[in-house]
């Protein structure tokens, strides 16, 4: 019986983090106002589109930046939690806590995303650089909303582009700082995905 236990709850880890990350990849495409002609754009937007389709019933659209997507993604969060809490036989806590931890998660998961995204741009303009496979031009996407902020405020290094330097110090400054609100809000670290 711990067997299938372990197994439910692996399944319900790999199923409920799939379709997070689709969740806050599809927000970060329309917050860059990424190209949805892209194939792998196409494919979020499919997945995703079901359950936007009902919250934006009563949630409408604010151009770049859907509040519906964030909805949907702690709704997906905490569903999570409370599916492994129960299979855990851990006693739920209240609805306040389980909010919390939902956005703490989802806003962790966000900047992890763009940790990978940003470390996927460096290796890729080395190995590969001008690659216009789809996956690519997503990810450059993505991180030049980020990019190019921080890359004007820096002087010329001569062709050396230091961005992503100081972009990983805040994002590494932010990781930390969601820990710590995680451990003050109570939040077991293995419960959510992104912290």
């Amino acid at each position: 019986m711990a067997a299938l236990n372990d197994i439910a709850r692996y399944l319900l880890e790999t199923a409920a983090s799939f379709y997070l990350i689709l969740t806050v990849l599809r927000g970060m495409l329309q917050l860059a106002r990424a190209d949805f002609y892209n194939p792998i754009s196409q494919f979020v937007v499919r997945v995703t589109n079901p359950p936007l389709r009902v919250i934006h019933r009563v949630i409408p659209n604010a151009g770049r930046f859907d509040p519906a997507v964030l909805l949907l993604a702690v709704a997906v969060q905490i569903l999570a939690i409370v599916a492994k809490l129960a299979l855990a036989g851990v006693a739920l806590p209240d609805l306040t806590s389980l909010v919390i931890w939902g956005l703490l998660g989802v806003m962790g998961l966000i900047i992890n995303t763009y940790l990978i995204a940003l470390v996927v741009m460096i290796v890729i303009s080395w190995v590969a650089p001008g690659t216009r496979h789809p996956a690519v031009l997503l990810t450059y996407q993505i991180t030049e909303p980020i990019m190019s902020p921080v890359r004007s405020m820096l002087p010329s290094m001569g062709g050396l582009d230091f961005s992503p330097i100081v972009i990983f110090i805040a994002i590494n400054m932010i990781q930390i700082a969601l820990r710590h609100m995680a451990t003050a809000a109570g939040l077991p670290l293995q419960l959510v995905m992104g912290i």
